[in-house]
């Protein structure tokens, strides 16, 4: 029993983490460096406290309800955990849809495999995963191995790259320059949407709740946020190394330019694990996060909970391979993804001060004071970006 609740601690940890490491991220990291060298780190280093206060705040007031966060969201306002709900879903779906082509590019790098077919293979992969007669304990296991795979081979990227470490150390604690919108992206795909509640909701569906579990809720929520950051901070040092070189990257594929620039052929192929690790731990993130947001709304959705999941797989491959990859909506829907996370915390905070929610816990305040702060930057930040679009 022990062992199993370990497991579940670990594996909620673990399939937030690798929802967040997706296509998007490898790119976005990549980027960003080329964009602010060094100073990078910085942003990488704010992002991970709020990204913290963010996700501390979420899955305490989830486990302490011992409710999921539309079920808490239609308790305090009716109507509003449709609303968020149908935000999140709809972030899920067109992740998703990204998330598949993420596979199929990462067994092409890998094989010479086409996209379609690779999108296909991996689909299959993960609804056999989600149809294990425990799926709760494979989804654990797969994202744990992969998730720990993609750390080992960037950090070997890391090492040929050669990054200049001290300058990467001291400029993230004194940036040269900043951007708002690295920031709010970089939240926003850590915790934005449907991350946020992933292993929160994992968490509750392994019997992981009430007050009396709090400490394993914080260590599982810290952890998901330090095995992020930790494969952020690969990424960001190795495209640092290629950068200070003064070598070019392909801006068709920032991340795959990174690992063959460092490491050559065989370097290009690790990108090939990591791009497809990343998708498919992200599809499964995705699928399984996205429909727990439903099965609350009607008995038949919980009974049917696999066919449901398997249909949003398929879904998201069929619009891949009939439509290609939207680019333009899932650029939207990423930087959306930071505008939900103001909302969704609100209405956590909100619940932590509700005695029909919570009954006789008190949130600490200084966490909720964290979570305001979250909140305010977060919206700020928005509006900043939204500002600069209409721009």
């Amino acid at each position: 029993m022990k062992k199993n609740k370990s497991s579940a601690i670990t594996g909620a940890a673990f399939l937030m983490a690798t929802s967040a490491i997706g296509p998007g991220f490898l790119t976005q990291t990549t980027v960003f460096t080329q964009q602010l060298a060094a100073s990078f780190g910085f942003v990488i280093l704010l992002s991970v406290l709020l990204d913290i206060g963010a996700q501390l705040n979420i899955w305490r007031i989830i486990a302490v309800t011992e409710m999921r966060a539309q079920l808490i969201a239609n308790t305090l306002l009716p109507g509003l955990g449709y609303f968020l709900a149908s935000l999140i879903v709809m972030g899920g779906l067109a992740f998703n849809i990204g998330n598949i082509g993420g596979c199929g590019l990462g067994l092409q790098v890998l094989t010479g495999l086409d996209p379609m077919y690779g999108s296909i293979f991996s689909c299959i992969i993960a609804l056999l995963i989600f149809w294990n007669k425990e799926a709760g304990k494979a989804i654990d296991g797969f994202t744990k191995l992969l998730g720990m795979l993609m750390i080992l081979l960037t950090l070997y990227i890391v090492f040929k790259a050669n990054p200049p470490i001290g300058s990467a150390i001291r400029h993230s604690f004194f940036p040269d320059k900043l951007s708002a919108l690295a920031i709010i992206t970089l939240v926003g795909g850590t915790v934005g949407g449907y991350i946020s509640f992933a292993g929160g909701h994992r968490l509750l569906d392994a019997g992981i709740k009430g007050t009396g579990a709090l400490k394993d809720v914080n260590k599982s929520a810290v952890t998901g946020i330090m095995v992020t950051a930790t494969m952020r901070f690969l990424l960001f040092l190795a495209a640092l190394g290629i950068v200070t070189k003064g070598l070019i990257l392909d801006p068709a594929n920032p991340p795959a330019a990174v690992f063959k620039l460092a490491a050559g052929e065989i370097g290009f192929r690790f990108f090939g694990v990591v791009m497809w690790s990343a998708a498919i731990t992200s599809v499964i993130g995705a699928a399984y996060t996205s429909v727990s947001f439903l099965k609350t709304f009607h008995h038949a959705i919980e009974q049917y909970e696999k066919i449901i999941i398997s249909a949003f797989i398929v879904l998201s491959t069929l619009v891949f391979n009939l439509i290609g990859n939207p680019v333009k909506i899932l650029v939207t829907v990423g930087a959306l993804n930071g505008l939900i996370l103001p909302i969704a915390l609100t209405v956590m905070l909100i619940a932590a001060r509700q005695s029909k929610l919570v009954h006789s816990y008190k949130h600490p305040i200084w966490l909720e004071i964290v979570g305001w702060l979250v909140v305010v930057t977060m919206s700020w930040m928005g509006y900043l970006t939204i500002a600069k679009w209409i721009a």
